[in-house]
């Protein structure tokens, strides 16, 4: 598919976090973006920060494209609302389950079945720990994946100008059924996000002396848990079924570990710890890294660097003069300590002249 750029207008429905963004992504196409939203205080502060214009009382708009950014639980009928009050227009939603709302919109719509023929289930899978229109950002889906769930009903043009939504947003375009999306985003969503949360409740009442001795571990695997859990009791509720398949197997790796370490010496049981380990690692390394090619094909390595404004800027550049590109770059700092840790990922084969570079202009490399 060659899809043709939007020429709006749109109409953004929900001004929060994505609804914001894509405000903002368009608008620096120069499209024009009309928002509504039930709040007036979060239309407000989307409107003051770029996202579009208020939509006016009665105004006679005929948008290209509408664009549902409510919550799951009301996406159904914000959709059917649109499809009607809109003869011409395309209509997507942005919520991250598919299949309820298709189940719903059907429903709803009942013998207007030709109204399907303008809507186009979609899900970028972007966003922040934070929410709102302040959190929001044009570049949120620049190289992000954006999924296309259309339906038997959705004609051509409706899928075209919603590819061409997440083409001009920077996405990249995926195409599964509204099932297949369930049950990935199951995997590689929702059961992160149960088990990230799951983590962190286990903090609540640990002494502030032991969490002081937290690395980047922790804050990796509970990073997430910071999410709305007024949104994701939607989400997890409307996938449920999805979720509990993939939940049983864990717990069923759950009840294995539990198993092996209430006898930690007994025959086997080390044997059984090194699977259980290998089997994760055997799973990460299928977890797509940059442009799509393995994680595992870079090396890591760690600068110290003093907690101090512009060391990390020092770093970079210094990296760039001598050549090397960075993949990726994690922070941490030590307990106690005013130094943080750069941590860097880099081709295994710059790895090594990366370090004796660094090493010999003063930097302090951790092997």
């Amino acid at each position: 598919m060659n899809p043709t750029h939007l020429t709006g207008p749109v109409l953004v429905l929900g001004s929060g976090l994505l609804g914001a963004s894509i405000g903002l992504g368009l608008r620096a196409h120069g499209i024009d973006v009309v928002l509504s939203d039930p709040s007036p205080s979060a239309q407000a502060v989307a409107v003051d920060i770029g996202a579009g214009r208020a939509l006016r009382i009665a105004e006679d708009l005929e948008p290209e494209l509408v664009v549902v950014a409510a919550p799951p639980d009301v996406s159904a009928s914000v959709v059917a609302h649109a499809l009607e009050t809109y003869a011409c227009a395309v209509v997507v939603d942005i919520a991250s389950i598919k299949v309820a709302i298709a189940t719903e919109l059907a429903a709803i719509v009942g013998a207007k079945s030709e109204l399907l023929t303008r809507y186009v289930g979609t899900h970028p899978m972007a966003g922040r720990e934070r929410s709102g229109p302040v959190a929001a950002r044009s570049e949120l889906f620049n190289s992000m994946p954006w999924v296309l769930c259309a339906s038997d009903q959705s004609s051509h043009h409706a899928v075209k100008v919603a590819h061409s939504l997440a083409i001009d947003l920077g996405a990249v375009v995926f195409r599964f059924t509204p099932e297949e999306h369930d049950a990935a985003v199951a995997l590689v969503s929702h059961l992160p996000q149960v088990m990230s949360s799951l983590v962190a409740s286990r903090l609540q009442e640990t002494p502030a002396h032991a969490l002081s001795l937290a690395g980047n571990g922790l804050r990796d695997v509970t990073r997430i848990a910071a999410s709305d859990p007024t949104l994701w009791v939607q989400i997890l509720g409307a996938n449920a079924p999805r979720l509990l398949e993939i939940l049983h197997g864990v717990q069923t790796d759950l009840d294995r570990l539990i198993t092996t370490l209430s006898a930690p010496t007994a025959p086997g049981a080390r044997l059984d710890l090194a699977q259980l380990m290998a089997e994760g690692n055997a799973g990460q390394s299928r977890i797509p890294g940059k442009h799509g090619g393995p994680a595992t094909s870079y090396s890591w390595l760690t600068v110290l660097v003093d907690d101090k404004p512009g060391q990390i800027a020092k770093l970079l550049t210094e990296i760039g003069d001598i050549g090397v590109n960075v993949e990726d770059l994690r922070l941490d700092h030590s307990a106690g300590v005013a130094v943080g840790m750069v941590e860097l990922s880099v081709l295994p084969s710059k790895r090594t002249a990366l370090v004796e570079d660094l090493t010999d202009r003063g930097w302090k490399v951790v092997l």
